[in-house]
Order: structure tokens, then sequence, then C-alpha cells
């Protein structure tokens, strides 16, 4: 099979990565070469780390990376289903839709990694609506299992069985979820990191003494704070905006902090700031 992944930053990265090493040929496409060249070393760095760990061998390194070919064209695309992973802004994700249904073969599935907006809004910006689903991998996309596969109110059954199996030839656990904001893993994450922003925020303790309760305390492997560096804090942002909007309800208003620092640009650790300091 033939696939398109459009942006190449750490999740579109990830995908491709995964999609390559489970056979399929792969265009990863992005707006500019730089952001191309810096996507192909994240997936060389990550083969080279399985190559040491005696995961695979050099030969097997190279073949996945030879069934990957960057470009920033979009135009004239023969491939069975394209993954957008693009930044989580919906005008964004509108336009890259209508470009993807004018360019696309009739028979691709246009699929989102989207982390929170609705793919029946995205499916209704394209002329295959029944063609068009989510499928929401996790960060690391090469570590993490699981992939919430969400259906628009116009996705097919065949679409949906296609994108589950592809999921798990991909070695990953497809879960399938409703169309609602945030889906289920955003709805129940962000919140939390929200209301520890908000403990931060009250001095209610360090961003140190919050994320050592959650991790000793709730054993998550992670802290709140810390793991909202490693998503960007502008993900965070535009994911909680999402949940505020879409059931306005005020437990879901983004904390002044989190605005804060977004526009201070300390976006955590893609920006070398953000509620610690990165080298």
């Amino acid at each position: 099979m033939k696939l398109v992944v459009i942006g190449a930053g750490q999740m579109g990265a990830g995908i491709a990565q995964v999609a390559a090493q489970s056979g399929h040929e792969v265009v990863l496409n992005d707006r500019t070469q730089q952001f191309l060249e810096r996507g192909i070393a994240t997936i060389t760095k990550n083969l080279n780390r399985n190559v040491e760990k005696g995961r695979i061998d050099a030969a097997g390194r190279d073949a996945i990376l030879a069934r990957i070919a960057p470009t920033t064209q979009l135009a004239g695309l023969d491939v069975d289903l394209a993954i957008e992973a693009a930044t989580e802004h919906l005008e964004t994700k509108l336009e890259l839709f209508r470009t993807l249904d004018r360019e696309c073969a009739p028979r691709a599935i246009l699929a989102s990694n989207t982390s929170s907006i609705s793919i029946t809004l995205l499916g209704g910006a394209t002329k295959r609506p029944e063609r068009v689903i989510g499928m929401h991998f996790m960060n690391p996309v090469p570590v993490m299992a699981l992939v919430e596969i969400i259906r628009g109110i116009a996705t097919s059954q065949e679409t949906y069985e296609f994108t589950r199996d592809l999921a798990v030839q991909m070695g990953k656990t497809p879960v399938e979820v409703r169309d609602f904001p945030g889906f289920v893993a955003n709805r129940v994450l962000m919140p939390m990191i929200n209301e520890a922003i908000y403990a931060l925020y009250e001095g209610v303790g360090s961003a140190e003494a919050i994320d050592t309760v959650m991790k000793l305390g709730m054993n998550h492997p992670m802290g709140p704070l810390a793991l909202a560096d490693f998503i960007g804090l502008d993900t965070c942002l535009a994911i909680m905006q999402v949940l505020h909007e879409g059931f306005g309800d005020s437990k879901y208003r983004p904390c002044p902090l989190l605005r804060q620092y977004v526009a201070a640009g300390w976006l955590g650790k893609k920006s070398g700031r953000g509620f610690y300091t990165y080298a």
C-alpha cells in the first residue's frame, strides 16, 4: 500500500516511520525542505537507536528509509491513504482536507491525526465524507501502542474497517471512539494537565512538587507539567480551547498561566522553555 503523511514534525515523522516499518511505501510531505530534512533526521535517529539495540540490522534500517520519499508537493497524489498530521489548528486542517480531496485519487481514504477537532467537520470540507476518518496516534508514535479511531457522522463501515486493520498491521491497538471534542484521550488528559497548571498558578506547589505528587502518588510515568512541556504548550492550549468551545462548559477554561506561557513563546521542550528549562 502507498500512503502520504502530511506534516514531518514529531507526530508525522513517527507515523511515517511505523508505516514504512510495516512495509508500506510512504510519501512524507511538508511545506519546506528544511522541515522534511528535520523529519527524516528524526526517523534516522530512531532507526539507528533500534540498530544499536539489536532490534533491526543496518540493512533493515536502510530498507525502511528507502520506502520514505520526502516531498514538498501535494499535486496528483496516487495513494490509498492520506494521513494529515499538521498543527492542531482548525483552518489549517480544513484547507488541507480540501486540498487532499482535490489532489488524491478518488479511492483514497483521508485520515486525520487530530487530537481534538471534529472528524465530521473535516469530512464536511470534502466531497468524500464517507472516506474521512480520525486516526489519532499517541506520542511518541514508534513507542506508544494506542490509536484512537474516530468516525465522523458520514464515515462508512468500509473506511472504519480499513483503518482499524491498518492500525493493527502497524503493530498498534485501535480503539473506536465517538466524534466528541477531545475524543477520549484528550478529554481526560488535558483537563488534568490544565488543573495541574492551575495548581502552579495558584501557588499550591512548585512544578517539581506537583509532578512528584502525580508520579509517586498516582504512579504516572511522567508528571503532568513535564508531559505538557513534551506535548507542547501551544498544542495543550489549542486542545483546551476546542474542549471549552465544543462543550461550552467553564470546567474546560484554559488556565491563564497556560495562555501567558504560550503568548511568551514558552512552548515547552521544543522551544527550550516551558514549565521547565531545556538545554
